[in-house]
């Protein structure tokens, strides 16, 4: 029997599983932070900073007593965690590992062919060389490699090191050991990823079966496309193939959007309705997102369930923005209520507020703003800055 699940109750059931419904003061450690990151899948890595880097932001909204050097000890030292590419460059649990060598072994020949049109042919004459370099020579930074001759720029302008670099960790031969000034440091895969992981293998059967079951198991519902979204590991007919084949652990649902209009057919497993029992409200605090947070990845997605529109402007010309370089979307409750365009200035030691702007239908009533005052001062401890500052006209 199909259910038809209301539109609050997806949200519920889908902020819960990206762990937006738990409390966000409870103690986390570095155990939890581990559990945290395997139940969500991965968390987006991204270089910009204007208040704090990607990976930080999505871990301290989710929990308070988030440590960055918990993060640093699970990637450097423990090698639990690994940094590669799920849809974008993404920290990963390293239990991970085995299925994203199927990955590497089909990003192989797509990078040789995409880059080969991009770069020209001999862009991969250092490849061998470059490894051989590490292989001997030990853990190399980027800029270590650099031919003198060449000039920094775009990525089509790396230099041939650069390049083979790139090329070797995104096929899995070298990974990401630390990274220094958020450059990254490379060494040999197998010196990098403890033993059980990086030697572990699984045939291509439980391959799909993993990639599928656990994206559908992280969304909650989802269609067979979303499901091959997620991890971006098996294609669309993998992933339709695969539900078809286990039609008798799932069952078709429903999904009411927030507009009340057409419900979108979708997948859950046979258990949805201990689901939409037993999943918990979400705290009332207002939240500060990364634009990189995975709750809002899937931008058709979060307009579907969250009646919000958002896109990143930050390759947007200036005058043609409609909200700013880089804006913060607000999660209150179960509803994304707004955006919030800000600054951490660590000189000054300020993070400073230039926009708010609430969805129609969203009041700035006192009670509203004190709940997001008191988000931007834990936000501003947090990036290490002493006081918020508001500009005026910022609401």
């Amino acid at each position: 029997m199909t259910i038809l699940v209301k539109n609050s109750d997806a949200r519920r059931i889908f902020l819960a599983k990206q762990g937006l419904c738990a409390a966000p003061g409870r103690m986390l450690g570095k155990p939890g932070l581990l559990q945290l990151i395997h139940d969500i899948g991965f968390v987006q890595v991204d270089s910009i900073a204007t208040v704090e880097r990607a990976h930080h932001q999505i871990l301290f909204s989710r929990n308070q007593t988030y440590r960055r050097e918990h993060l640093a000890d699970l990637l450097e030292k423990d090698g639990e965690l690994f940094e590669n590419w799920t849809h974008d460059a993404s920290i990963i649990p390293s239990a991970f590992y085995p299925y994203w060598k199927h990955k590497f072994r089909r990003e192989n020949d797509a990078i040789l062919n995409r880059w080969r049109r991009w770069q020209g042919e001999g862009f991969d004459a250092s490849f061998e060389e470059t490894y051989r370099h590490i292989a001997e020579r030990g853990a190399v930074l980027s800029r270590e490699l650099k031919a003198a001759e060449h000039e920094s720029g775009g990525w089509w302008n790396w230099h041939p090191s650069k390049t083979a670099l790139e090329y070797l960790w995104r096929t899995g031969k070298v990974a990401i050991a630390r990274r220094e000034n958020f450059q990254k440091v490379y060494d040999l895969a197998e010196r990098v990823l403890p033993q059980h992981h990086h030697e572990h293998e699984v045939d291509h059967e439980a391959f799909v079966d993993w990639a599928c079951r656990s994206a559908l198991t992280r969304l909650g519902f989802a269609t067979h496309g979303e499901i091959a979204a997620f991890w971006d590991l098996v294609t669309p007919d993998e992933a339709k193939a695969w539900v078809g084949a286990h039609a008798d652990e799932l069952r078709p649902i429903l999904v009411e959007p927030v507009d009340g209009g057409k419900p979108r057919p979708s997948h859950a497993f046979a258990d949805f309705a201990g689901l939409l029992e037993t999943a918990p409200e979400p705290p009332g605090r207002l939240r500060v997102l990364s634009p990189f947070d995975p709750l809002i990845r899937d931008r058709n997605r979060t307009e579907r369930l969250f009646a919000f529109v958002y896109r990143i402007e930050v390759f947007v010309p200036e005058p043609k923005r409609q909200y700013g370089y880089y804006v913060f979307p607000l999660l209150e409750g179960d509803r994304l209520i707004g955006r919030i365009d800000m600054k951490a200035d660590r000189k000054a030691g300020e993070l400073t507020v230039r926009k708010l702007w609430l969805e129609p239908g969203v009041r700035a009533s006192a009670g509203r703003l004190e709940r997001l005052e008191a988000e931007l001062a834990r936000l501003a401890r947090f990036t290490g800055v002493e006081e918020v500052r508001y500009l005026d006209g910022w609401r």
